[in-house]
């Protein structure tokens, strides 16, 4: 295939590109970054920097592809900054203008098949019950734009094309959130907010990327990315204090976080996320069963100074 790839030099992107490559297609990998889009094209990638607002540069970089992979995101830079609903206003931007920009100009160009990326959190809360793609969404208004991208991709499909949105899980991996997580878990804090034994849905950033160029080849739809075991809160945070050989982190008490504010009660669901859609579809399989096996690769990964932010 030709691929059109948005947000290639973000988390999943830059992994993702390489893995395309790899398996022959040729790839224009557009991003923000000058030196992640160079190390891109050392490795075989086109680049090119574009407005994802500008409709006519982006029909015009579109045009001669086969499919657009929207892996478009301008997400806060910390944990503190994720609470502040001001924070989103820009990734609010790309997921709502950025994706309908997209999905225009790929139908006019005669694309083929529109990959769309989202955020499965969005599921309501569901204790131990397992979640499917058919449950339906349960945004608050700080990630209201996560549905708009979702029915870009939805407009894609009418307009005849194959659209497809992969809903991921919390990513995690060698960047400059984990470093924060880390540090809050020295301190004997939980991380992550909610019941100590509530469900929390994640994914590896090479696992995501992975699954990426597995829906390369999917039938048109919606398919959770997810480690093959979700985790408690408890299970995922002691795990993490345990290979850093500290003791067993303290949470917040649930009462206290149902007042921080919208953000903060979406990220405190329990949520028992499946991929068995994804994985009956394709041949993609998490080299990571669930995030207390990819504890160990990330932490040595950023002790060994590879990790990226």
């Amino acid at each position: 295939m030709k691929i059109f790839v948005t947000g290639a030099t973000g988390v999943v992107g830059r992994r993702a590109v390489p893995l395309m490559i790899a398996a022959g297609h040729k790839v224009t990998a557009a991003g923000r970054s000058r030196d992640k889009l160079a190390a891109l094209e050392r490795i075989g990638a086109s680049v090119i920097a574009v407005n994802l607002f500008d409709a006519q540069a982006v029909e015009r970089a579109i045009n001669g592809h086969d499919t657009v992979v929207n892996l478009a995101t301008h997400m806060p830079s910390s944990p503190f900054r994720m609470i502040l609903p001001w924070s989103w206003k820009e990734n609010d931007h790309v997921r709502r203008e950025g994706s309908r920009v997209l999905v225009a100009a790929a139908l006019r160009a005669g694309v083929t098949r529109f990959i769309q990326e989202s955020f499965a959190p969005l599921y309501p809360d569901s204790g131990d019950r397992w979640i499917e793609e058919t449950t339906p969404l349960q945004p608050t208004p700080y990630n209201r734009t996560v549905v708009d991208a979702e029915q870009s991709a939805e407009r894609f499909a009418s307009g005849g094309g194959t659209g497809i949105v992969l809903r991921f899980a919390g990513l995690y991996g060698p960047d400059a959130l984990t470093r924060q997580m880390i540090d809050t878990v020295r301190k004997g804090w939980s991380p992550l907010p909610g019941s100590p034994a509530a469900y929390f849905s994640s994914v590896a950033q090479s696992d995501a990327a992975s699954a990426v160029v597995a829906s390369l080849g999917v039938p048109a739809g919606i398919y959770n990315v997810v480690d093959d075991e979700p985790l408690s809160r408890r299970d995922i945070c002691g795990s993490l204090a345990s290979y850093l050989g500290v003791r067993q982190p303290r949470f917040l008490p649930t009462w206290l976080t149902r007042h921080m504010g919208s953000i903060v009660e979406c990220m405190s669901r329990s949520q028992r996320i499946s991929n068995r859609k994804i994985r009956a579809a394709t041949s993609w399989k998490p080299q990571y069963a669930s995030i207390r096996d990819g504890w160990r690769a990330v932490l040595q990964e950023l002790k060994g100074g590879t990790g990226t932010s």
